[in-house]
């Protein structure tokens, strides 16, 4: 990490058009490849309170970058839970307070996901979108292992529900059932976008590719297309996304473009020797169609 910077990113937030505040919060540090999106959970002031308090334990603990990256994300996850836990212990208002995240680490080509919720991250690559993180919901399940479509999980009405968050319940880096790790490879011909569930659950995986496909080299201003969609589909939660695109990503529409005009043959060169034979043959053709079509008349 801190080598030369080979991805872009950009991100958007909003309150939405129901909410009267956000509890979405977001982090980027791009020199170090670090990307976090935090959905607040508690009510106003405690999810305010729990997704403030992840984004500044997380951004603490990530500042030694020494070590295996997977290890680091566990270790900060971790401590952002078990500070949430003490500081709603402690303060009344802040009660059963917590929030869901998803923490990006890209380090070299491979990108280390640390994921705990609803909250997601997208891979948009070859023209193609994958979910790289599971829902950790009863309705989500469904949907992962195909029980439920992506339509009906987006409409179905315990989809918020979560038995995974950050902050109900102390935790250790390595306990089973806490943070879910996954890997990949980040292409720079790809990109992948964060966001808290105010984005997936009004958009379906098609519209947000089509929409990240427009990408025209500018991270931030896809990202505000993605929460403009979301408000004008109903807006019904705090909407954010982040999107990191690689060096070698375009939008899909620019490269169709490339790809429809270099497959349009050029038309052919016709020599004068060419079109002489050419004009022989159709006048042959035609004086033998016009003769049986004669003798046809005649029978």
């Amino acid at each position: 990490m801190g080598t030369a910077v080979a991805w872009r990113a950009g991100v958007a937030s909003d309150t939405g058009l129901v909410r009267d505040s956000n509890e979405d919060r977001y982090w980027i540090d791009a020199d170090n490849g670090i990307f976090l999106v935090v959905d607040g959970v508690g009510g106003r002031a405690a999810g305010e309170t729990a997704a403030e308090t992840a984004v500044d334990v997380i951004r603490t603990q990530l500042a030694d970058n020494e070590g295996d990256a997977e290890l680091r994300v566990r270790r900060a996850i971790a401590a952002a839970n078990n500070r949430i836990f003490e500081m709603a212990a402690v303060t009344e208002d802040l009660h059963g307070m917590a929030c869901v995240l998803t923490l990006a680490v890209v380090e070299d080509d491979e990108l280390v996901i640390g994921h705990v919720g609803d909250s997601r991250l997208y891979l948009i690559w070859n023209g193609g979108i994958r979910k790289l993180t599971p829902d950790h919901s009863p309705v989500g399940e469904s949907e992962d292992s195909g029980e439920l479509t992506e339509e009906q999980a987006m409409l179905h009405p315990r989809r918020n529900e979560v038995f995974r968050d950050v902050g109900t319940r102390p935790h250790q880096p390595g306990d089973a059932g806490f943070i879910e790790i996954r890997r990949c490879q980040f292409k720079p011909d790809a990109a992948f976008l964060l966001c808290s569930d105010g984005l997936s659950d009004l958009l379906p995986s098609a519209a947000i590719r089509e929409i990240v496909e427009r990408y025209g080299g500018d991270p931030g201003e896809v990202a505000r297309e993605l929460v403009e969609a979301a408000n004008d589909a109903g807006g019904s939660d705090n909407v954010t996304a982040l999107l990191v695109t690689g060096s070698e990503f375009h939008g899909r529409a620019r490269h169709s473009t490339t790809r429809m005009l270099s497959a349009v043959p050029a038309a052919p060169r016709c020599s004068p020797l060419a079109g002489r034979v050419a004009f022989l043959i159709y006048g042959t053709l035609l004086g033998f169609l016009l003769g049986i079509a004669l003798h046809a008349v005649k029978g």
